[in-house]
């Protein structure tokens, strides 16, 4: 291990063969973050990307926001935000422009559609890919940014909407090294650690096997919640013992206290994970290796999902098991 401290950020620095595993712990040392003079773009204000772009603005950084539902630009232009008209302005704008959107498709139209990011990119520009997607679109799009000269990270984040309100982010960055240097500061008010994982494409494949899981373990604690009822245990018994043993974890707890509740108000999307769950099980063809607890997760998703729960919390999986 190597520990350097640069700026503000401590980093840890482990070497494993060719690739350097770097996690930056963004507590600033002196309590402040010194916000980039880079003028900063961002893509898609959803679940995550509200939260992280509220938190650059209170840390300082000069930002520009586009939506594709105009409206919810408002909030963020009232606390100090430019707005966008569309995302081959902001890239053309700014020089470092982040993106967080849904799902694949969302990323590759935002860069490639009309209006899209592609069109704004110069030498120089940089642009951050922060959508959690398969690592064939990463290639994708790292290939036709540079291809007009940009520079291209990819920075898919590990939490939930009240991690990301909070600025406690896992941020999983891969790419352009210089670029992840760069976004130093922006990372320190996302979140709580960032971690370097070498060529473009790594994040994409970290990023699927963390939400692969705990797209599992979400279906498996639903599933133990609903035993526990049709074998006439207590629920909230369960969820207590549970709690005092190996496995107790804030996830848990809230997640289970959630549908104890009835309350499935979205931190992350179920939709989303089923997404996640899909492209790891993709991934796991490509690399011909099993994946056959994700493949029964997986299903259980798709039947929540059957049953409306698509724009609910991941712990709406529940609801799979009592129909």
């Amino acid at each position: 291990f190597l520990i350097q401290i640069m700026g503000n950020q401590v980093f840890v620095t482990q070497v494993t063969g060719s690739t350097s595993i770097q996690a930056a712990d963004s507590t600033a040392i002196n309590g402040s973050i010194t916000p980039t003079d880079k003028r900063i773009g961002f893509l898609g204000l959803g679940l995550m990307g509200s939260g992280i772009v509220s938190n650059l603005l209170k840390m300082g950084h000069v930002v520009t926001v586009w939506n594709r539902t105009a409206e919810k630009c408002d909030l963020f232009i009232q606390e100090g935000a430019r707005l966008g008209r569309t995302p081959a302005e902001v890239a053309s704008m700014c020089d470092i422009t982040f993106s967080c959107v849904s799902d694949p498709k969302a990323a590759r139209d935002l860069v490639l559609g009309p209006s899209g990011v592609l069109q704004g990119i110069r030498p120089g520009k940089c642009y951050i890919e922060m959508s959690t997607v398969d690592p064939e679109t990463i290639t994708e799009l790292s290939q036709v940014i540079t291809s007009r000269g940009g520079r291209f990270l990819e920075a898919p984040v590990a939490g939930s909407q009240q991690l990301s309100n909070d600025g406690m982010l896992v941020i999983l960055a891969a790419g352009d090294r210089t670029v992840y240097e760069d976004c130093s500061s922006c990372f320190q008010a996302m979140g709580k650690t960032s971690f370097f994982l070498g060529e473009a494409g790594n994040a994409a494949r970290m990023m699927l096997i963390l939400n692969m899981v705990q797209g599992s373990f979400m279906a498996t604690i639903a599933e133990g919640l609903t035993l526990a009822q049709a074998t006439g245990q207590s629920q909230q018994t369960f969820l207590d013992i549970l709690c005092q043993g190996q496995m107790a974890s804030t996830f848990v707890d809230q997640k289970c206290q959630n549908i104890l509740q009835g309350n499935f108000k979205p931190d992350y999307y179920l939709k989303h994970i089923q997404k996640d769950l899909r492209l790891a099980i993709s991934m796991g063809d490509t690399a011909n290796h099993p994946t056959p607890m994700a493949a029964a997760a997986n299903e259980v998703y798709k039947r929540a999902k059957a049953l409306d729960q698509s724009d609910n919390d991941i712990s709406a999986v529940y609801r799979a098991y009592i129909h």
